[in-house]
């Protein structure tokens, strides 16, 4: 009788282990779907992907932020990639050589130029030409999707005095990416003026304040994304790319800064 106890027991134990390993199985067995981009439309595609993928069951894992930091692992397993500029998505397509046509890329949102602000507005910015005026502390972004940035503002109206007065404000050297430059920020209280895009702000309301670009200076530039290669086989990765740009994936991205089509 015991024995007969015993050889129940054993096999009962199969079994549930046998279950357990089954479940285990199709935990691990999930289909993940992987994004990659900088850490600006970071928030914005962060919530989508979670969106998305609670709605497919599915998981979206978003990697973000300066492209050293994530573009070896890109290259074995991307399936989508996202930019913060146009120049930037030329960018990632020299860093990711063959894994996806830069023809294919699509622009989603825009978002314009700020000024950003130590809280409360101590120097009492109100637009551009605040923030040229001598002794202002103005810190740039010269590389990512921020290249050219401040130029371009300041050079919009065709008057080079516009320029070479940002320049003489301009806090040197400039920062390589925003993480950087939120670091410089948070290090070095006497710098009174922050010029980049407005869902730096959006994104970090207690850092800084935002005063609004006047015109004729405000540019935008846009978030990009593309499929690569791999993620063009998978019915998903082009499900969540046209997720981005369906109404709830606008509605995500207006509430992070972005305009609406």
């Amino acid at each position: 009788m015991h024995i007969v106890r015993r050889i129940q027991s054993v096999f009962i134990f199969g079994l549930t282990t046998a279950a357990l390993a089954f479940a285990t199985i199709g935990v691990q067995a999930q289909e993940v779907l992987h994004v990659y981009g900088p850490g600006g439309p970071a928030p914005a595609m962060k919530e989508a992907a979670q969106a998305f993928g609670a709605a497919n069951k599915i998981t979206v894992e978003v990697t973000a932020g300066p492209t050293p930091q994530w573009v070896d692992k890109a290259k074995t397993d991307a399936d989508v990639v996202f930019s913060g500029a146009e120049n930037m998505m030329s960018d990632f397509a020299k860093a990711l050589p063959g894994a996806f046509d830069l023809k294919n890329a699509e622009p989603l949102y825009l978002r314009p130029v700020a000024i950003l602000v130590r809280p409360g507005n101590p120097k009492q910015i109100s637009g551009f030409r605040d923030v040229i005026k001598p002794g202002i502390k103005v810190m740039a972004v010269a590389g990512a999707g921020q290249t050219g940035l401040w130029e371009d503002v300041a050079g919009r109206t065709g008057d080079i005095a516009l320029v070479r007065a940002f320049r003489k404000n301009l806090v040197l050297p400039e920062a390589p990416n925003s993480a950087e430059a939120r670091k410089r920020w948070t290090e070095q209280p006497d710098i009174d003026v922050w010029l980049i895009w407005n869902i730096w702000q959006v994104a970090n309301p207690e850092l800084a304040q935002l005063v609004e670009m006047d015109e004729p200076f405000r540019i935008y530039r846009d978030t990009g994304v593309v499929l690569t290669l791999k993620g063009a086989e998978r019915s998903q990765a082009k499900a969540f790319v046209s997720f981005l740009q369906s109404p709830q994936g606008q509605s995500i991205f207006e509430k992070w800064g972005w305009k609406k089509p």
